[in-house]
Parts: structure tokens; sequence; C-alpha cells
């Protein structure tokens, strides 16, 4: 078997390993975080530092505040915290401006690693939303079997009755597809953490364009969208970088979002690993990274390289919805 086959292989395995949906059983492997640091395409625009604050958030929650995620961050069990130097969970929500209070839906929930921290920190007077991908995305994998599509039917109950288990906060909790997400406007932020892969390498992106259409209408005007997403070379082939191997291009994603009719506000290297140099020509895929670690089992010495680049390279990018 070929590490391209493996590798393949692999995806399918981590499949929820590579997007919000992570299992709770993943390998840990963690890269040192490069300092946070984050740039704009607007002058006044440096999300994260008050200056647009009040005019991004579009409601009336009370802004980040670090000291109510301080402590639940602290009593994430040890796995979870073993990523945080790679996903700096913080730092990122800080940079997406998501406040205690805020109604935020979140792609691709799953398992919960980002779920059991915003739950109690948007509080009693906040709403998250899980939403998952429509059904007939599924076959698309090769194990989308009708019995399998089946059962995805009864996930939106399901994981509202395993994220109440999460919090003994009184947030209110809802999940959906996207297509059924409610287009009523009632959204502060949405979430895409190393979600849009899957819906972009299908149909020719026709899943991204359909998620990106319904998360617009279940916003507010002035609504944010905050994407965390392996990010590819920028002049690496179509084929390539489609999502299959998990990387987009940064130039894609935005294009994709302004197209949907979002405006880039914000870009960060909060998440970035510049150590990832992913080989386009070699059939690279994410998961040969850390936690999966795809096709170097039989190979300490491809292991122990992997391992040393750590997690994937991630674009952190803020967009907002018109007003």
């Amino acid at each position: 078997m070929t590490i391209r086959t493996l590798l393949a292989a692999a995806s399918i395995v981590a499949l929820t390993a590579c997007s919000a949906a992570d299992t709770d059983v993943e390998d840990v492997a963690v890269v040192d975080a490069p300092a946070a640091t984050s740039t704009s395409v607007n002058d006044d625009a440096v999300y994260g530092s008050g200056t647009m604050e009040d005019d991004l958030m579009g409601q009336d929650a009370v802004g980040f505040d670090a000291d109510r995620l301080a402590p639940i961050l602290a009593a994430q069990d040890e796995a979870a915290q073993a990523r945080y130097e790679a996903r700096n969970p913080a730092e990122t929500l800080e940079f997406f401006g998501i406040a205690p209070g805020m109604a935020v839906g979140e792609a691709l929930p799953g398992g919960g690693w980002y779920s059991k921290i915003l739950l109690p920190y948007l509080g009693d007077e906040g709403r998250l939303v899980g939403v998952d991908y429509d059904l007939d995305l599924w076959p698309n994998f090769g194990f989308g079997t009708e019995e399998f599509v089946e059962g995805k039917k009864s996930w939106p109950e399901e994981w509202v009755a395993d994220a109440r288990g999460w919090t003994d906060s009184d947030v209110d909790i809802d999940a959906y597809t996207f297509s059924s997400l409610p287009q009523d406007g009632s959204l502060d932020a949405f979430l895409f953490i190393r979600a849009l892969h899957n819906l972009n390498r299908f149909e020719d992106g026709r899943f991204m364009e359909s998620a990106l259409a319904s998360v617009s209408g279940a916003l507010k005007p002035g609504g944010l969208v905050g994407v965390v997403q392996h990010e590819g070379p920028a002049d690496a082939p179509d084929a390539w970088a489609d999502g299959s191997n998990a990387y987009l291009r940064r130039a894609d994603v935005v294009s994709a979002f302004e197209a949907a009719g979002f405006e880039l506000v914000g870009e960060s290297d909060i998440n970035a690993n510049p150590r990832d140099i992913p080989s386009p020509e070699a059939g690279d895929a994410v998961w040969r990274l850390p936690p999966t670690l795809g096709g170097s089992d039989d190979n300490p010495e491809l292991r122990a390289e992997m391992e040393a680049i750590g997690e994937s390279n991630r674009m952190t990018l803020l967009f907002q919805k018109g007003e």
C-alpha cells in the first residue's frame, strides 16, 4: 500500500479530527505557538484591540472577557489542554471578538472540543448553535451509505443532548444542518474552525457556496465569521488545493466569502506554523501530521519528521456580513 493510499484512508478516519468535530481520543502533538500578531486589510480594523469592536459585533455583548475564559480553559481535561499550544483557543476567540452573551454558530462541533469552552463562556445569556453537513454531502466520502445517512438524521437532537451535559450554565443550545439553519438573522457570529475543506472539495464547491449562503442568512447585519483553516501554498495547483488534502489557498477562501457577500476585516498568524510546508507534488495531506500521523505507523523516521513539524499551518481570518 502506498503512502498516498494510506493517507487517503487516514483522511476518512480523521474526518472529524481535522475540523471542530474532534474526538477525545486523538494522539496529542503540539507545536510552539507563534507570537500572537494580527494584521488587517483596513488601517482602522485591528480587531481584538477594541477599536472597532462595537461596530463589528452588531449586538450588545460586553466584549471578549479574558478573565472569564481563563478558568474555563484551565478546567478542560488534559487531552484538550495539550492541544492549546497548537490551537490557541484564547487568542483565537479574542481575535474573533467572541463575548459572553453572544449567539454563536459552530460548524461541525462534533465531540465538542471548542463547544465545551464556548458553552460556559457564552453563559446563561448566550446561545450556541451546532451546524453539521447536509445529508447529501455524506455519500461523497464513500462511506455515506443509506443506513449511515439515515442515522445522521437524528444528529441535531443527539448533539444537543450531549452538549447539555457539557455545561452547567443555562445557555441556549440548538443544532441544525446547513440547509436547515434558520434564516432569521439571529446569530452574532459563526465559527468555521478547520471545517471548510470538505465543504469545498466536492461538486466544484457547491456545498461551500450553499453553506456560506446559509450562514449569511443566519447572521445579524454586521455579524462576524471566524475562520481557522489549514493553509496550503498560494501557488499550489487547483487539483491539490481543492480541499481533498484538507489544505485550501487563502485567496480561494477569501474569494468564496466575498462572493457570498462577506468582507475580510482581519487576518492573524495566531495559528500559523511555518514548519508545515506541504508538497503538492508529493501529494502531501494534512493527515500526515499530528495528531493523525497517517502513513508513518511503520516508519519511525518519517513519524519523527512529522512530529517535528507539528500540527498544520493555519490561516486565521475574520469576515463581516454587510449591514
